[in-house]
């Protein structure tokens, strides 16, 4: 019989309505094995319980009607034993130690018998006296039980049966069993009260039953005080219902409960506490539920150290997003953009880039920026939060945000509590929803999925700024600050110039180049901003800013160095973007300064060009065209392309393109053209040594090859063919003036190897173009791409140019249009012709024989000519110099003399012979009678030379046609001027 509490649910109930009821024992003598059995008036047993069978191991029907004293006693204690025995039917009590032992038996459980509730688990388990690890072995698989000795403390209480007869009844205790019970109990008070980690019995009803001295030194009480407590008296609500859900879990369920979190402020401490519990249950011998125990370690440090540790993880992740995200592109803005993307929501809730305007303008020596208070730019700016409150009345009533462009979306009640944000780190855990303010509530919604995210927006005129009476949401200084510090100091739209006051906080940030915690303002959404200099190569090129707003973690020491170490990380690559936009630039404008200027002419040839320089993301290449007018009108048609970028490849464009000219004003073939420019090109990569032998012999560095390609080619407009060399360039294309209805063709000349590779000649090739016909020349940019192979490229080319009667400048728009050039990534040159060969009527050709006579019929040839030409007023000076140049023919030439005259924006005359020796030019002494006809000649013409020719040389002459205005140079005068 035991008495049932009352239920933990249900109220107390008074003595009178206690339920006796049988039930299991469930108390201390599970544990210690108490059995009892009594002796009749013949000194035999004649009862026998059940519990002295699981004590004993032995079954009523073998022990009954037996001497005990034979039965359990060893033989060399019997006779004193049945003394013993014998006063006690004399009706004496006796307490005290017996040894007994017990013989091999039949296993009760093998002959299938059972025994009140079955064999002890426990006792099967253990040997003599009920010490684990009794023998065995073969006997229990016989069936036998083996022998087994044992201590017992009888307790003999003498009585009398129904007739009057001497007897006792015996309770008996394994003493071997009660022992472990006290050293297990004694235990158990050590480990109880000396835990350093505190321990806690809740009862059934979840109320504390024992607590140890750790838990009570915590909470400041004895331990007997905390004795009825509950989890309400230590917790706020929120952490108490956890608890409890624990609690029942772990009660009715009956598992453990590992690593419970909670978090609690014992008295007289400000600081929360964080604790770790194990919950398990705890329950009788028989089984029954007593409670559940809690184990409670304080795991306050540790959770500081954890996030610490999570602190620095997310720092040094940051720091690797950062390593990986910033500095990707060559564009100031785009940098910026990208370090406010890492920044933002992941460190801070706000944050913006001002950089030196003077900077960014080339001027690093601008006034101001010693003490700080330079222009500076805004150049980029981000926000995980939105100046909601302003707009809140306008949402609630259904209209747009301002800046938005279309319907707002729906805004949650300020009283309900807004989603929580969880990718920020700024935010903090809150323990009640009832300690946020409606601010808070709204700031959090607009950090949410379904608040208002604004990244590098600039603001709308006036939005952001404080209306009287309203308080101030925005970033940065308020408007008190402004006022205190003067106009700028205020919010900051994003491309503005603004300038922060030589005594203000942020311009202390950019005089030191050292990082500033600035605090917030009453009314204000921002906690706290971290101004931080962004120094690059010793040099302060601006400011960055990083703010949280309130409600979230403050900045602490590790937080200024992770933003000094982004504001420095993205200052290097900011200023090298600068560095590299300056030199971007300055390549450009040395690119473009060696270009033809305006629109090139040419004799028989209508020109049109275009030229299109990479992105700001590539470096300037080194493509380059040039059109160059020689003798005998005809001209030069040149493209090339240097391989690299910047400086070094517009410099080494530059070098090429004055040697071009200057071999082709030479007159010299094209192939001779490109072997001499494969020479220069080889030179170019080692300044100090510049022969040939030297060139091989030294190694070389590939960082100094220059490489180029290059297509030269020389148009004669009366004859229309115009000779072609390559140097590795893609091959002109030619569209027929019948080629409306067929795509254009690549003209098949030898690409030969690129300039500056050296060792292999040039091959030359002359094509007769037709009148109308059109010539392209181009560089690869214009037909190859990322995106665009080269073969796809070229035949996009060719199937642009359909139309060869429209203008040239519309048919390289309509090329540019349909073709990828917008990609940037290399420059775009391109130089269209159209052929428009010399009319015959404007050619008088003649052939004169070596003979004296053969300069009167030269001067009567040329004076009939200009007179068809209507050009008598040069008469004079033509006869006079071709006169001249014929005699040089006949006097210093070989073979049959050619006189050709060409008239187009200028009066040619050229004498052909088959002589190779060059006419040379000499000052004539007073006393010579001869040797002044090419100093004549010098005088009168506008130009003069001489080239060499498949067969021979030519000499010719330039005159400009009479425009009515100037009379040119007088014959006479020129002639007595020698002299």
């Amino acid at each position: 019989m035991s008495e049932i509490p009352a239920r933990a649910a249900g109220p107390r109930r008074t003595p009178d309505e206690i339920v006796w009821q049988s039930s299991p024992p469930g108390s201390i003598y599970d544990y210690i094995k108490v059995a009892a059995f009594s002796i009749g008036p013949d000194g035999t047993v004649d009862q026998w319980s059940e519990r002295a069978e699981r004590l004993f191991g032995v079954c009523a029907e073998d022990v009954v009607g037996r001497d005990p004293v034979e039965a359990f006693v060893p033989p060399r204690l019997r006779g004193q034993g049945h003394r013993k025995l014998a006063e006690i039917l004399d009706g004496r009590e006796w307490t005290g130690i017996v040894p007994f032992r017990l013989p091999a038996r039949q296993d009760p459980a093998a002959r299938g018998t059972t025994l009140g509730e079955g064999p002890d688990p426990v006792a099967a388990d253990k040997g003599p006296g009920g010490a684990e690890g009794g023998s065995g072995g073969a006997g229990s698989a016989s069936g036998c039980l083996p022998a087994r000795e044992g201590v017992a403390e009888i307790y003999v209480m003498p009585t009398r049966t129904e007739d009057g007869d001497p007897a006792a009844v015996c309770i008996a205790v394994d003493v071997r069993t009660l022992h472990g019970v006290e050293t297990d109990l004694a235990a158990s008070q050590a480990i109880f009260g000396q835990s350093p980690f505190g321990f806690v019995l809740f009862g059934t009803d979840l109320r504390i039953r024992r607590v140890n001295e750790r838990f009570a030194s915590v909470f400041g009480r004895p331990a007997a005080k905390h004795q009825g407590l509950g989890a309400g008296d230590y917790l706020v609500p929120a952490q108490r219902d956890r608890l409890e859900a624990a609690l029942r879990h772990v009660l009715e369920k009956g598992g453990a409960l590992n690593d419970l979190s909670l978090t609690g402020t014992p008295p007289g401490e400000s600081q929360p506490r964080h604790w770790s519990l194990d919950l398990y249950r705890v329950h009788s011998g028989t089984g029954r539920p007593l409670g559940v125990a809690a184990l409670a370690t304080d795991v306050t440090r540790r959770q500081a150290a954890a996030r610490e540790a999570a602190s620095a993880r997310r720092n040094l992740a940051l720091l690797n997003e950062a390593g990986s995200r910033i500095g990707n592109s060559l564009d100031l803005e785009t940098t910026a953009r990208e370090l406010l993307d890492v920044a933002v929501p992941g460190f801070c809730d706000l944050a913006s880039v001002d950089l030196y305007q003077a900077l960014l303008l080339g001027d690093e020596q601008a006034p101001g920026m010693a003490d700080g208070s330079a222009e500076l730019r805004r150049v980029a700016f981000a926000s995980a939060v939105s100046d909601v409150l302003p707009f809140l009345r306008q949402r609630q009533g259904g209209g747009a945000a301002p800046g938005t462009g279309g319907p707002a979306r729906p805004v949650p009640p300020v009283s309900t509590p807004p989603p929580p944000r969880t990718e920020s780190p700024a935010a903090t855990l809150r323990e009640s929803p009832a300690e946020v303010s409606p601010e808070e509530r709204m700031r959090e919604w607009s950090a949410s999925p379904a608040g208002p995210f604004t990244v590098g927006r600039p603001s709308a005129p006036g939005e952001g700024r404080r209306e009287r009476g309203r308080p101030w949401y925005g970033y940065g200084p308020g408007p008190e600050e402004a006022r205190r510090h003067g106009a700028g100091a205020g919010s900051v739209d994003v491309g503005a110039v603004h300038r922060y006051p030589s005594d203000s906080p942020r311009a202390r940030v950019l005089r030191t180049a050292r990082p500033e915690l600035l605090p917030g303002t009453d009314g204000d959404l921002v906690q706290s901003t971290l101004a931080v200099p962004m120094v690059a190569h010793d040099k302060v090129v601006g400011l960055a800013q990083f703010a949280r707003t309130k409600g979230s973690e403050p900045f602490g020491e590790r937080d200024r160095s992770v933003a000094t170490e982004l504001a420095t990380r993205a200052a290097v690559f900011i200023d090298n973007a600068r560095l590299y936009r300056r030199e971007h630039e300055r390549a450009l404008l040395l690119q473009r300064s060696l270009l033809p200027p305006g629109e090139p002419e040419a004799a028989g040839l209508d020109i049109a060009c275009r030229y299109l320089p990479g992105n700001e993301a590539t470096e300037v290449g080194g493509d380059w065209f040039d059109v160059i007018e020689l003798p005998g009108h005809r001209t030069a048609l040149v493209v090339g392309d240097v391989m690299g970028r910047g400086l070094r490849a517009a410099a080494a464009m530059g070098e090429l393109r004055t040697a071009v000219r200057t071999l082709a004003l030479l007159d010299l073939e094209p192939a001779e053209v490109l072997s001499h420019l494969d020479e220069i090109a080889q030179g170019l990569g080692s300044p100090q040594q510049t022969t040939r032998a030297a060139r091989q012999d030294q190694d070389t560095d590939l960082a100094e090859v220059y490489l180029a390609t290059c297509v030269y080619a020389v148009y004669d407009s009366v004859t229309r063919r115009c000779t072609f060399a390559n140097a590795g360039h893609l091959p002109p294309v030619l569209l027929e003036p019948s080629g409306a209805h067929r795509p254009a063709l690549l003209l098949d000349v030898p690409p030969g190897m690129p300039l500056g590779v050296g060792g292999e000649p040039f091959e030359e090739v002359t094509v007769e173009l037709p009148e109308g016909a059109l010539l392209a020349l181009y560089t690869d940019g214009l037909v190859e791409s990322r995106h665009q192979p080269l073969d796809e490229g070229l035949l996009a080319f060719r199937n642009a140019l359909t139309d060869p009667g429209r203008s040239l400048e519309d048919i390289c728009d309509q090329v540019l249009r349909r073709l990828d050039t917008h990609h940037g990534e290399d420059d775009i040159a391109l130089l269209m012709a159209r052929v428009q060969g010399l009319p015959e009527e404007n050619v008088g050709d003649w052939t004169l024989p070596r003979d004296p006579q053969s300069v009167g019929k030269a001067r009567e040839y040329t004076r009939e000519q200009l007179a068809g030409w209507d050009l008598e007023a040069l008469a004079d000076t033509t006869e006079l110099l071709v006169s001249e140049l014929v005699t040089n023919a006949l006097r210093y030439g070989d073979g049959e003399i050619r006189l050709r005259l060409l008239l187009d924006r200028s009066l040619v005359c050229e004498v052909w012979d088959e002589g190779l020796v060059q006419p040379r030019r000499r000052r004539a002494k007073d006393t010579d009678e001869g040797g002044r006809g090419l100093q004549l000649v010098g005088l009168l013409a506008a130009s003069w030379g001489s080239r060499r020719t498949p067969h021979g040389k030519t000499v010719w002459f330039e005159l400009g046609l009479p425009d009515g205005e100037s009379s040119g140079v007088d014959a006479t005068e020129a002639l007595l001027s020698l002299f």
